[in-house]
């Protein structure tokens, strides 16, 4: 994917990202962000497979949670991270904006998945990713990214059919060049 930074996304429910570019760090490539969140506003539980994850807190209060543990909290200057294939999410815990800076590594399709899934978000009035998009990117994907909320049998039954309906119908011309998904042991 050939982009010119910095450019921002918006999801039309209170996040906004701003990917400031790529850089080399020691543990391999990188790809950093800036993001800033409504209260209240936050992604839910998802899991990055291959990727590891970290933010800084520059304004408010961001409340985030690992998977089957208690929520916890940061503040300015402090940091959290969360390793490759830990299931998390966070949220603006404050009642003003929050402002965070971070970084994903390895980048991997991190800038495609979030791009097309807040473009849909926002084409879709802020609540939700249309279907079919929300089809096509968590069944390519999958082997890099899961949205843990789903209910298992809209993971299992719907979005199965409707991966395939989409297919059938042609929904997915528009992803002709979509990245291909990195490989991993998840198959």
């Amino acid at each position: 994917m050939r982009v010119t930074y910095p450019y921002t996304i918006e999801n039309g429910s209170g996040e906004l990202i701003t990917f400031t570019g790529r850089k080399q760090g020691p543990t391999g490539a990188c790809v950093e962000v800036d993001g800033v969140a409504q209260p209240g506003a936050g992604p839910p539980m998802h899991v990055h497979y291959l990727q590891e994850e970290a933010v800084q807190v520059i304004r408010g209060r961001v409340g985030y949670q690992v998977l089957g543990s208690e929520p916890q909290f940061a503040g300015p200057g402090e940091s959290v991270t969360w390793p490759a294939g830990t299931p998390h999410k966070w949220w603006n815990a404050g009642t003003d904006e929050v402002r965070m800076i971070g970084w994903c590594t390895p980048p991997g399709n991190i800038e495609f998945f979030l791009s097309t899934l807040f473009a849909s978000t926002k084409a879709n009035g802020g609540k939700r990713p249309g279907l079919f998009d929300a089809a096509f990117l968590v069944t390519r994907y999958r082997t890099e990214f899961a949205l843990l909320d789903l209910p298992a049998f809209v993971s299992a039954v719907v979005i199965p059919i409707v991966y395939r309906l989409g297919v059938v119908l042609g929904k997915y011309e528009k992803f002709k060049d979509a990245p291909a998904p990195m490989s991993s042991s998840r198959g």
